[in-house]
């Protein structure tokens, strides 16, 4: 019996002899050590402002006219120094205050600057007033054509186109062929860009007055007031039976 004891606690040892050693050649699993996370410092690149640019100023001049049948803004071309310093001189001397569209011719154009209007009977034939002052020397560009709303200068038929000094017509006209502006075009010796023609199919003008008649302004505000002086009623001479007078000054 203690025999068998003996055996029975041999056995028992050498058993747990073996787990301990199959437990020994079990590898110890290596402690994870959580990686240090960074922060990435964001990186700001730094773009290059563009510099602001302020949009183009206008700084023509401008002259408002006001009549009995609207106003208008008219602005004057810098091309065009000798009619537009004249113009800008009688307007601040008030020449044109009180004066009269003396002329108007629906399709055409309105016109005024006659100095004789201002205390004119009914019924007086006008157009000669201006007569006595310093014509103006012609200033034609290729550039600038009879589009409708622009002012020109009246003249009579000096051969050297000279402008009248005072007198001016805004043009209302009409719209235009193809076939006619060709026919301008074989006038005057020179071809019309583009956008001239466009305009003139689109808005009208007066085509037959180009490089003959110093262009040297155009309504920028009011044009509809052009149609209502040109629409007026008028007796025989083209003058409208009730009187549409203007005044003018110069605005920013």
């Amino acid at each position: 019996m203690k025999k068998l004891q003996f055996l029975l606690f041999c056995f028992s040892l050498f058993f747990a002899g073996d787990m301990f050693a199959q437990v020994a050649k079990k590898p110890v699993p290596k402690k994870v050590v959580p990686k240090k996370v960074v922060k990435k410092k964001s990186v700001v690149v730094s773009k290059t402002k563009k510099p602001t640019v302020s949009p183009s100023i206008d700084k023509s001049v401008k002259v408002k006219i006001t009549t009995d049948s609207g106003t208008m803004i008219v602005k004057l071309y810098d091309s065009t120094p000798l009619h537009r310093d004249n113009f800008v001189k009688l307007v601040k001397e008030g020449f044109y205050d009180s004066l009269l569209f003396h002329r108007i011719i629906q399709g055409f154009m309105i016109q005024g600057g006659d100095p004789n209007s201002k205390n004119a009977a009914a019924g007086m034939m006008l157009g000669n007033g201006g007569d006595n002052m310093a014509r103006i020397p012609a200033e034609f560009k290729k550039s600038l054509y009879h589009k409708k709303g622009v002012l020109a200068a009246a003249r009579d038929g000096n051969p050297e186109k000279a402008s009248s000094a005072c007198q001016f017509y805004i043009v209302q006209g009409k719209p235009l062929s193809d076939a006619e502006l060709d026919m301008m075009e074989q006038r005057i010796g020179s071809k019309y860009t583009l956008l001239q023609r466009n305009i003139y199919k689109k808005i009208g003008g007066t085509a037959m007055l180009d490089q003959n008649y110093t262009v040297f302004g155009e309504v920028i505000s009011g044009l509809e007031v052009v149609d209502k002086i040109a629409s007026a009623p008028k007796a025989p001479g083209d003058r409208p039976i009730g009187d549409i007078r203007m005044k003018m000054e110069v605005v920013k």
